[in-house]
């Protein structure tokens, strides 16, 4: 990442925590967690950076390999040039290991939360770290190996779904969907934390082990990624209209929220929400059924995958939920596919759960 950008994003970043430093001071979640308000908020920065910091990167992910002490073609070239072996044991140590061992870091914003709480319990650290570096390791069978260089290109083979992909995904979804780590911020209005800990990680084991090309994952902005988000939701709003007024899914509540609320949570709902989901169902999951059975049938699982991941959106299963959500996927597929890029799906999904939240729930 460039100074310039870097400083960019910085200052924007900032300004983002403001706003909901703001936001949760007027939320009333200050009063439920009793206290230390400073170490929850440092928690969930440090959770929310890595995934604002990549978006700024071009190549995607290159803040977190222009960080990390992995090896790269321009040292290889440099030891052929010594007469060194660059497929040697020392080299594979220090890049493959080192991929695999890092994500142990992503316990650091717990162990933030939890010290100055006195509530720190080992069981969540030793999930929370040994987690990512279990999906590391297992992606890193598939991943190039570290005399490739960070910038080698994967071959087809690898840009396709493997069963490793299926295990680690399948893995991410079901401690998503069984709340795993809810124990770790057992707090109301924390409950983005653990989304966030699984988007980072999902991030590192795609953008930094897996290198996944296609994921589209940027935060620069681009008029185009824009046009194509509001058109794809514009092109879903009367479906989802007609469809949840039929089912009785939605009622609709005529009311003129400030400007402020608005901004807010589309902020909210756009980091915390649309874009940790996206990176998951579109950047990975399509991207990777695309290569192995087609854009269309891939657009169509994912969609009813997303679809599926909604029914517990209730006391029962929830089968309108799960209908509209599914029709919305592929809206959003759309969205992302069209460039293949996660700004305009994110925009689409955010427009929709806004509009929804505000005036149709």
């Amino acid at each position: 990442m460039s100074r310039p950008r870097f400083s960019i994003a910085t200052v924007i970043f900032l300004g983002l925590l403001w706003g909901f430093w703001t936001q949760i001071q007027t939320a009333g979640i200050v009063a439920n967690l009793g206290g230390h308000i400073g170490s929850a908020f440092a928690c969930f920065a440090l959770l929310l950076a890595p995934l604002w910091y990549g978006g700024f990167s071009r190549p995607a992910g290159g803040w977190w390999f222009d960080r990390l002490p992995l090896s790269n073609s321009e040292d290889t070239e440099k030891e052929r040039e010594r007469g060194e072996n660059p497929h040697s044991t020392k080299r594979r140590l220090n890049g493959a290991p080192t991929r695999v061992l890092l994500p142990v870091a992503l316990a650091i914003p717990y162990v933030v939360f939890a010290v100055p709480r006195g509530e720190f319990r080992w069981i969540y650290f030793a999930g929370l770290a040994l987690l990512p570096v279990a999906l590391a390791a297992v992606l890193s069978t598939i991943a190039p190996s570290p005399e490739d260089g960070v910038d080698a290109a994967p071959d087809a083979d690898r840009l396709k779904f493997t069963w490793q992909d299926c295990l680690v995904l399948l893995t991410i979804a079901v401690v998503l969907e069984t709340r795993v780590f809810s124990g770790a911020w057992p707090y109301n209005g924390l409950g983005s934390l653990p989304k966030l800990y699984l988007a980072d990680v999902s991030l590192y084991l795609y953008l930094v082990v897996r290198r996944l090309e296609g994921i589209g994952y940027s935060f620069v902005p681009d008029l185009n990624d824009a046009k194509i988000g509001l058109r794809e939701w514009l092109f879903f709003l009367p479906l989802a209209l007609g469809l949840g007024f039929a089912t009785h899914f939605i009622r609709f509540y005529a009311r003129v929220p400030s400007a402020g609320h608005v901004i807010g949570a589309f902020l909210v709902i756009f980091l915390l929400t649309a874009v940790p989901e996206e990176l998951f169902f579109r950047g990975i999951l399509q991207n990777l059924l695309a290569a192995r059975v087609g854009r269309t049938k891939a657009l169509i699982v994912t969609a009813c995958l997303f679809g599926l991941s909604h029914f517990h959106k209730g006391a029962t299963f929830n089968w309108r939920y799960v209908i509209l959500a599914s029709i919305a996927g592929i809206f959003y597929g759309r969205a992302w596919r069209a460039r293949r890029h996660l700004f305009a799906s994110s925009l689409t999904h955010t427009l929709v759960d806004v509009v929804w939240g505000l005036w149709f729930r």
